[in-house]
């Protein structure tokens, strides 16, 4: 599962071996100045949507590149029975996905804590 810390203003997110393989990258470190909205999901799973590059085991598992073909580019990395973090994204910004969706059991916490940082900026 990925680890996600927010300090400052810095969300960074790190991946294990397993979700690296198919995300491609060991690390996202996003500014929070990029972030639109931190919100806590019961069901991380059912976000993920459209054309991919990963791996998907229905209901069980995504890990990925999602939404190569058209509507919203999502990185993904979400499993069964956990709670999730959705972050909705300003790609304008340079980035390269317009959403991540992670499952962790401290999803509602990060969520409050990107929140508050996010109040802080103004």
């Amino acid at each position: 599962m990925a680890s996600v810390m927010v300090a400052g203003d810095v969300i960074d997110i790190g991946f294990t071996s397993w979700e690296r393989l198919w995300i491609g990258q060991e690390r996202l470190v996003l500014p929070v100045a990029v972030v639109r909205q931190a919100t806590s999901v019961d069901d991380p799973l059912r976000l993920a949507r459209g054309g991919r590059r990963g791996l998907a085991v229905s209901g069980v598992v995504k890990i990925g590149i999602w939404g190569l073909f058209g509507g919203p580019r999502q990185l993904v990395a979400a499993r069964r029975g956990e709670p999730g973090l959705h972050l909705i994204l300003d790609r304008t910004a340079g980035g390269a996905f317009d959403e991540v969706v992670l499952s962790s059991p401290a999803a509602p916490h990060l969520a409050d804590a990107i929140g508050r940082a996010m109040a802080a900026r103004g």
